[in-house]
């Protein structure tokens, strides 16, 4: 199995490398001061195959086709699947566009995919996991997503934004999931 990892603590600002050793004891802000960590775990049962519901997942094209409120993605390296694909995603969120900077940080084929965003003084890190349930059983679908926070301004507002954000997960995981149970169309856009 090829595996290869970027441990997300290393900021997407920086130099890309190509292995980041994870750091020795708890994770710091750039001032050594603990990071403290909001988790948000969402999961779906989708009757597709675990192939279809990966590739809807760890292919941002395919993503963006599920997601009715992703209206833009820029690619920023010529590699748009697997470590080290980074991209733009444009999405309307309360009637306003947002735009975060991605890079996929982990890839197991058909297993997980992680991608990590520096946005607005917070390391958000979301792993998708994809699990087979048995012979015509469909996938379970798992999504956990992690919020370091590491400014001040942040470490007020992550908690305060938190049901927002699962919210809005959650509508992700349910267009996923119709996608995936549609074949590939999720009948949500306009024509």
């Amino acid at each position: 199995m090829n595996r290869a990892v970027i441990y997300p603590g290393d900021r997407l600002r920086r130099k890309r490398r190509a292995a980041v050793k994870p750091p020795p004891g708890p994770l710091t802000t750039p001032t050594n001061e603990p990071v403290t960590m909001t988790r948000t775990n969402v999961n779906r049962t989708v009757d597709a195959a675990p192939e279809a519901v990966f590739s809807t997942v760890s292919d941002i094209s395919n993503y963006s086709e599920a997601v009715p409120h992703l209206v833009r993605v820029e690619f920023l390296t010529e590699q748009k699947v697997g470590v080290g694909a980074r991209f733009r995603e444009t999405r309307v969120m309360r009637g306003r566009e947002a735009t975060t900077e991605i890079e996929v940080t982990e890839f197991v084929a058909n297993e997980r995919v992680r991608m990590v965003s520096d946005e607005g003084g917070t390391i958000w890190d979301t792993v998708f996991t994809v699990t087979p349930l048995g012979e015509g059983g469909g996938t379970r679908l798992d999504m956990v997503m992690e919020a370091r926070p590491y400014r001040i301004m942040s470490r007020l507002m992550v908690p305060l934004i938190k049901s927002v954000v699962a919210k809005a997960i959650a509508a992700d995981m349910d267009a996923v999931k119709a996608y995936c149970e549609g074949g590939g169309d999720s009948g949500s856009r306009p024509a």
